[in-house]
């Protein structure tokens, strides 16, 4: 509800606009990085900090996305969410005229900042305004809907930054955008129907209700984004040099995670506890695939194609799960509690691969190993959750 109004499209249009932003900052500068490379390769550490500028925003809302979620429980979500949009044109298109790396490093370490309150605030007031089955539709709608970002934000990147690895950061001031069509369309939801001066305290965090499915997402993360950093790496390895048929095949992948996640809505009925061993299932077939595939391109697509759409149906099934039982002054902190095990999990993700492969010798095999992992949660999440009531997960 907004303000004693029942919610309705345009609301969850714009909010889903909104989830949109930290997938534009974890894809869109990834086609210049070689050029970053080349341009600061007479800085001190930049072989390893270029590289690092994907994933510093990630980490940092790990780090402050429970924090968010308290202050947005405390506080007005509305007003935590401009605020968050104007920050992240503010900081994101700071490259545009930075010509120090470190300084740009920290400049994500700011967007970070602002994607933690974006991303918990949209996520919440998702969560606020719609219940049962409309949540569970627009849940499912913001992982497919960031899925097509990540393929929209990946060719874009590449398209500007044929003109200068620069270019592709004036997207970030996009975010005033959304800025503009949330002023009218997004207001403080009513929640209880208690003024806010009245709430002395807030209760205490649901730790039994949220710490499954914090642990969960932490892997989750890592799953997901496996495939989207290490397809174009095991591309290359098998000897595929085209860059256009590499963004073909993470194109078609991006689709398949889509797909997966418009799979969620008629699928919810089947509840967490077969859900997600059902995704994570799929992912490890996936995964196993590209380890066996050898130099096959098309077993390779094959392996990210199905790996891809078990992460897309993991995606919404995970934060239904978390935020579903959660009560309107429980559920900014523990939907910020869930970002921050799911972009840890992202940041993660390249950290785990690179273990594996040093475990296993190379990065397929790699892969194998994580689907071989995957498998194994698959079926201790399906032991674990068997004999639980999920009725949560539809309320």
């Amino acid at each position: 509800m907004t303000n004693g109004k029942r919610a309705g499209k345009p609301q969850g249009v714009v909010l889903l606009a909104g989830s949109c932003m930290p997938v534009l900052a974890a894809t869109l500068i990834t086609p210049v990085l070689p050029s970053m490379s080349e341009y600061f390769a007479s800085t001190p550490g930049a072989a390893a900090l270029v590289p690092l500028l994907i994933g510093i925003p990630a980490l940092v809302v790990a780090i402050l996305a429970p924090f968010a979620g308290s202050i947005v429980d405390r506080f007005n979500r509305r007003t935590i969410l401009l605020i968050g949009l104007v920050l992240y044109a503010l900081v994101g298109t700071m490259p545009l005229y930075l010509d120090s790396l470190y300084a740009i490093a920290a400049s994500r370490l700011a967007v970070g900042v602002a994607e933690a309150a974006i991303i918990t605030c949209c996520t919440t007031l998702l969560g606020d305004y719609f219940a049962g089955q409309r949540r569970n539709r627009y849940f499912g709608l913001q992982a497919v809907v960031t899925a097509l970002a990540a393929t929209v934000f990946f060719a874009l990147g590449g398209a500007l930054g044929a003109t200068g690895w620069r270019t592709p950061f004036w997207v970030y001031a996009g975010s005033l955008i959304i800025f503009a069509f949330m002023i009218p369309l997004i207001s403080q939801p009513v929640g209880d129907g208690r003024a806010r001066s009245e709430r002395v305290a807030l209760p205490p965090i649901p730790w039994a209700r949220i710490a499954g499915p914090c642990i969960v997402a932490v892997f989750g993360g890592i799953v997901f984004y496996a495939v989207i950093v290490q397809l174009s790496y095991v591309l290359t390895g098998i000897g595929v040099s085209a860059t256009a048929i590499i963004g073909l095949a993470s194109a078609l992948a991006s689709l398949a995670t889509a797909a997966g996640a418009i799979s969620f809505r008629r699928l919810a009925r089947l509840q967490a506890k077969l859900l997600l061993p059902l995704g994570f299932v799929l992912a490890a077939v996936g995964l196993v695939v590209i380890w066996i595939a050898g130099s096959s391109f098309a077993a390779v697509l094959i392996g990210a194609i199905v790996a891809s759409a078990g992460t897309g149906i993991l995606l919404p099934t995970m934060l239904t799960w978390a935020v579903a039982g959660l009560s309107f002054d429980e559920r900014g902190r523990g939907t910020g509690l869930w970002q921050s095990a799911f972009f840890l999990g992202q940041f993660l993700s390249p950290l785990a691969v690179i273990a594996l492969t040093g475990i296993a010798g190379a990065l397929q095999p790699a892969l194998g190993l994580l689907g071989v992992f995957s498998l194994l949660v698959a079926a201790v999440i399906f032991v674990t959750l068997r004999n639980r009531s999920s009725t949560d997960f539809l309320r």
